[in-house]
């Protein structure tokens, strides 16, 4: 299985509505040098000032990005050139990363290819430490700059370090 890190930059708090803007991929490895990054135009009128604002882009900007369904044929093409088999989707907050990844690739291309399910970082480490008010950020290397690809290594770096220094049992 491979693991890929996900995260996301959206105008709002749920797809359809409100759009995705960016997103970025980390095939995890020991050297996170595979990499996606996808910048998408908005799929509706609606938007969040300051939901938009967190990543760094105004609205104008965002009408330029490029297409939903081409991007995301195109992540999927990214996944299958990289994947063996099924893709694990990991990101530090599943409930929102995963529902936008899920939500545009089910309505731009048909299906995922993560299937129907996703892992939480933060969940994963609290059950590490048995501690379930544990934090993992600690971990990451990389500044979290609000650039999905940035946040996705960096949390990437983090579940290595989960694997090399407290013992997580993954196949890289």
């Amino acid at each position: 299985m491979a693991y890929i890190m996900v995260d996301v930059e959206t105008d709002g708090p749920i797809p359809g509505d409100f759009s995705m803007i960016s997103f970025g991929a980390v095939l995890v490895n020991e050297w996170l040098d595979t990499t996606f990054y996808g910048r998408l135009r908005p799929v509706s009128e609606k938007y969040n000032p300051e939901a938009l604002a967190v990543s760094g882009h105004t609205r104008e900007e965002t009408l330029g990005f490029d297409d939903p369904r081409a991007v995301m044929e195109s992540f999927a093409d990214w996944l299958r050139a990289n994947c063996k088999d099924r893709p694990v989707f990991i990101s530090d907050n599943n409930g929102f990363d995963w529902m936008f990844v899920c939500w545009y690739f089910h309505h731009f291309t048909g299906s995922n290819p993560f299937g129907h399910s996703s892992q939480n970082l933060g969940s994963l480490y609290k059950g590490m430490e048995k501690d379930m008010f544990k934090n993992f950020k600690h971990l990451r290397q990389t500044k979290h700059t609000h650039h999905p690809v940035d946040d996705a290594k960096g949390n990437a770096e983090a579940m290595l370090t989960m694997k090399r220094e407290l013992g997580l049992k993954i196949k890289i």
